[in-house]
C-alpha cells in the first residue's frame, strides 16, 4: 500500500524543483477551488426546487462565466512561463559532464578532466546493504560539487535512453547522434537517484542514476583520488 508520502514530489534539491513544486501547488489549490465551486452548485440544483420556467437568458451570468475561466488560465499561464523560462535559462557551467546511455547502464565522462570516465551499473540484490535502495544503487556514482552550476550532456550509444533525476527537477532523451544538455545547480548536499525514463528495452528497469552532492573540498578529495 502506497503512504501518502510517495504520492507526493520529492524533496526539492535546486532552485527549479523549488519553482516547479511551488507552481504543482499553486495550480491544485486552483483545480481544488473550481472542483468545489462546481460540487456546490450540482448540489444545491438537487436540493433546491426554485427554478423560473420563463427565464431565457440572463446577459450578466453568461458574461461571468466566459471571463472568469479566461481569467482563471491567465493566473495559471503566467507562474508556469516563469517556470518554462527558468528551465530553460542558460548559464555558464562550473562543471561538465557527459552521461551515455548504454543497454543497460550509464557511462560518464568528466569534460573538464580528460582523465575522469567510468561505468555506472546497478548493484545486484545479493551486495545491497540494509540502509541501500534497491534496484537504485550503482557501484560508481556521478559526484557534484553543492552550491555549482553543472552541465549534463547525454546522448547513447544504442538505443533512446533519457536521464531524470526528479529531485532536482531535470529530463532529458539520450539520443543515438545527438547530443541533449541539461543544466541545474544544487542547493544541499546528500544522495539522489534517478531512472532511465524512456521504455529501452528488456532490461530497462535497471539502469538507475545514482548522484552525491557533496563540498567542494570533498570532491577535489574524490578528483584526486581518480587521477
Amino acid at each position: 500500500m502506497p503512504t501518502w508520502s510517495m504520492l507526493s514530489f520529492q524533496d526539492s534539491a535546486s532552485p527549479v524543483m523549488e519553482e516547479l513544486s511551488y507552481f504543482h501547488d499553486f495550480t491544485m489549490l486552483v483545480v481544488i477551488m473550481i472542483t468545489a465551486l462546481v460540487a456546490t452548485n450540482m448540489a444545491l440544483m438537487f436540493v433546491n426546487s426554485v427554478f423560473d420556467r420563463y427565464l431565457l437568458q440572463n446577459q450578466m451570468i453568461e458574461m461571468i462565466w466566459t471571463v472568469t475561466p479566461v481569467f482563471i488560465l491567465f493566473v495559471i499561464a503566467i507562474p508556469s512561463l516563469k517556470v518554462l523560462y527558468l528551465m530553460d535559462d542558460p548559464f555558464s557551467p562550473n562543471l561538465t559532464i557527459k552521461s551515455i546511455g548504454h543497454q543497460w547502464y550509464w557511462s560518464y565522462e568528466y569534460s573538464d578532466f580528460p582523465d575522469i570516465e567510468f561505468n555506472s551499473y546497478m548493484l545486484p540484490s545479493e551486495d545491497l546493504k540494509s540502509s541501500d535502495a534497491r534496484l537504485l544503487e550503482t557501484d560508481n556514482s556521478l559526484v557534484v560539487p553543492v552550491n555549482s552550476k553543472v552541465r549534463v550532456i547525454t546522448t547513447s550509444a544504442d538505443v533512446i535512453h533519457s536521464w531524470a533525476v526528479p529531485s532536482l527537477g531535470v529530463k532529458a532523451d539520450a539520443v543515438p547522434g545527438r547530443l541533449n544538455q541539461i543544466m541545474f545547480s544544487t542547493t544541499r548536499t546528500g544522495l539522489f537517484y534517478g531512472q532511465c525514463s524512456e521504455i529501452c528495452g528488456a532490461n530497462h528497469s535497471f539502469m538507475p542514476i545514482k548522484m552525491e552532492v557533496v563540498p567542494m573540498n570533498v570532491f577535489s578529495s574524490w578528483l584526486s583520488s581518480l587521477e
